[in-house]
């Protein structure tokens, strides 16, 4: 179907010029985190996306080994594809393609930061809920001008994980906003709420 661009998805337009890609944890789907970013970002236009690969049934955007290693040519191909995907999405639903910021939860997130070390002309900043670095050795990129939510559980049994994320964004972002919540993987009030301000002092309107 040419009109998804290779990509299942679901489109909401919203009344401001801010684009959320919405981009689900491992299992959902391009339903699963509308709600969550229309109480966020209430006036945002949505482009919410479905993993194209499958992890014993459940969506996923790249393949892994174990949870903590992933097929880096898989990784790689997919977030060069889920960039052009977002540039003809913008072409074809007219929303500026240079304020689309990225909303990723766990599987979604690594995606997200993937996406922004890879291609970072396509995105505008990110949210990243409970991610990793799923790069490995990944080269170091300027992400000025990117600013970048992190919200980590402090009992998530990944949150170890995310060791090397948070260096490479030492490194590499000078806007980087790092929260740490006392809860596990799961998502919280806190992480919307964070959120939700974050979006309103860099993504006003």
């Amino acid at each position: 179907m040419p009109e998804n661009f290779g990509w299942i998805h679901h489109y909401e337009a919203g009344s401001g010029d801010l684009t959320l890609l919405l981009l689900h944890g491992t299992g959902g789907n391009e339903t699963s985190l509308l709600q969550i970013g229309r109480d966020v970002a209430p006036t945002a236009n949505l482009l919410s996306v479905r993993g194209r690969s499958l992890d014993e049934g459940s969506p996923r955007f790249f393949r892994r080994f174990t949870d903590i290693r992933y097929d880096q040519e898989h990784l790689k191909s997919e977030a060069a594809a889920l960039a052009d995907f977002v540039k003809q999405a913008a072409a074809h639903y007219g929303f500026d393609a240079s304020k689309v910021v990225a909303l990723g939860y766990s599987n979604g997130a690594n995606i997200a930061i993937a996406s922004l070390i890879r291609h970072p002309d396509v995105l505008a900043g990110g949210v990243l809920w409970r991610p990793v670095m799923p790069l490995e050795h990944p080269d170091p990129v300027s992400l000025q001008g990117k600013p970048l939510l992190v919200t980590l559980g402090a009992m998530d049994h990944y949150r170890k994980h995310a060791d090397d994320l948070l260096s490479y964004l030492k490194d590499n972002a000078s806007d980087a906003q790092i929260e740490e919540i006392p809860t596990g993987h799961q998502l919280t009030r806190n992480d919307l709420i964070l959120t939700q301000s974050w979006l309103r002092q860099h993504f006003p309107g």
